[in-house]
């Protein structure tokens, strides 16, 4: 019994490893792509915490009392800071040997002498060291699930002007102790926010399931967290379409995983064909790859070949029929399928071609039934963060569902259908791609000098980072939903 279950341990293994699921989309960002990251990001953390909210001081030392009001933050200086990964899904930003200056209003009663003034101060010898970890919730979404900080002054500075300016200055010990404990006591919460609840809310903007049109959309929930190395931070998404009016119909994803290896630019996204096949599976569930042609849609060229090419049958038809307007039903018969290969992308589609009479008030009438087999080839491109394909029609060929005579007699039609299908239906596929599909990036950041590789079963796109939105301006977009800032702790 041991030894049998020894033998199935390897099959149980890879069973449970499959079980979460192949991506049909990969995203690497690297360790240039933090960097970028982190440029954004102290300029996130200086504004918030240019925003910290310090109590009034207030104490008496002998005869003086002091009040200390008006506490606001003037500048900081972040010269040195380090965000770089850490296994275990972590995050890590390091800040070093940073400044904080603040100007506050101060009163001072000694004795009947009574004087106001303001007071400069500076934070000096600031450490901050935060980390963030990662992880995907309920949902498939990314979110920063916890936050960790530590925080230190090393000195305080004060500088007063007035009056008494030299009379005042033995209570700095008193004023900078005061105003050194109450900073650094709202460091971390302002950051733990900033991070818990402001950076989430932009991660809430990066699209799971949402819709691609009217009729299909992608499901880019995440299927395991992050897997993070010293370098490197891969995201697998499930990258599944489905038609909106059945959304649990799904193509099984059977496709080889994608695969990233490199490191040098700042982002890799990989597809699977199971991301191509996937859409195509939705689109024909959802009913749409199917075209009418009828009347003056038809060229008028073509009209008169196929009325030539079927003037027997036509001729043995009703006399009202004979001039009756054609109707050309295309119908694609099965899910099309994409085929990745270094030389190129592929797509494969089989169709059915009815060609009809359409007397008025009357039946159609059916003058043949065509199988059509044709090979697309597929341009992917980025821009942005938009997915785009551009398909343009490379073979065809048609033959008859009645009879091989019939087929042969309709040799002559392949090179007019083949014209029709490239100039009045290619171009109308294409214009409804042209708005592509969004990966799953956060508002305000794009993909810019993008280069798209095929690999066998696989594509790649390697790309830079752009920033079009700051993330305070994005957090100001949904600071509403976000919750109050964290209430200061008494002094």
């Amino acid at each position: 019994m041991v030894l049998y279950s020894l033998l199935l341990l390897p099959l149980w293994l890879s069973t449970a490893a499959g079980s979460m699921g192949v991506p049909g989309c990969r995203i690497r960002v690297t360790a240039k792509g933090l960097e970028l990251v982190k440029q954004e990001g102290l300029r996130f953390v200086e504004q918030e915490l240019e925003n910290i909210t310090l109590g009034d001081l207030h104490g008496k030392e002998g005869q003086f009392h002091y009040n200390i009001s008006n506490i606001r933050v003037t500048h900081l200086q972040m010269v040195h800071s380090d965000l770089r990964f850490q296994p275990q899904q972590r995050l890590a930003f390091d800040i070093n040997n940073a400044s904080i200056s603040l100007r506050f209003r101060r009163q001072i009663l000694y004795w009947f002498f009574y004087d106001i003034g303001s007071i400069n101060t500076s934070a000096e010898g600031v450490h901050i060291h935060t980390a963030l970890e990662l992880s995907k919730d309920h949902a498939g979404r990314l979110k920063i699930s916890n936050s960790s900080c530590n925080a230190s002054i090393g000195r305080m500075r004060a500088g007063f002007s007035g009056t008494l300016r030299k009379v005042y200055e033995f209570l700095a010990t008193f004023i900078t102790s005061g105003m050194r404990f109450l900073l650094n006591q709202q460091i971390c919460p302002v950051l733990n926010h900033a991070a818990l609840v402001l950076l989430n809310s932009v991660l809430d903007t990066v699209p799971v399931r949402n819709p691609v049109d009217d009729y299909i959309g992608i499901d880019y929930s995440l299927l395991r967290d992050p897997v993070i190395t010293p370098d490197t931070m891969d995201l697998d998404f499930k990258g599944s379409y489905f038609p909106l009016k059945d959304e649990n119909r799904t193509l099984p994803n059977l496709a080889p995983e994608p695969l990233v290896k490199e490191t040098e630019r700042m982002v890799y996204v990989a597809l699977s064909e199971y991301f191509f096949d996937s859409a195509l599976f939705a689109y024909y569930h959802a009913g749409v790859l199917r075209m009418e042609l009828a009347g003056d849609q038809v060229p008028k060229d073509l009209d008169v070949l196929l009325r030539a090419s079927f003037f027997g049958s036509i001729m043995l038809m009703n006399p009202s029929v004979v001039d009756a307007p054609l109707m050309l039903q295309l119908q694609v018969t099965a899910p099309p399928a994409c085929i990745i290969k270094p030389s190129g992308t592929t797509v494969s589609v089989a169709a059915n071609l009815g060609i009809f009479l359409v007397p008025p008030n009357e039946p159609l009438v059916q003058l043949s039934s065509l199988t059509m087999d044709a090979r697309l080839s597929a341009k992917v491109t980025m821009h942005k963060k938009a997915l785009q394909v551009q398909l343009d029609l490379r073979r065809f060929r048609i033959s008859s569902n009645q009879s091989a005579l019939e087929s042969l007699a309709l040799i002559p039609l392949q090179g007019p259908l083949k014209t029709l299908l490239q100039l009045a239906i290619m171009p109308l596929i294409n214009e409804k791609m042209r708005k592509g599909v969004q990966v799953p990036l956060p508002e305000g950041m794009d993909f810019t000098k993008e280069v798209v590789t095929n690999h066998m079963g696989y594509l790649t796109i390697e790309a830079d980072l752009h920033f079009s939105k700051g993330l305070k301006e994005v957090i100001e977009k949904y600071r509403a939903a976000s919750g109050p800032r964290p209430t200061p702790r008494a002094a």
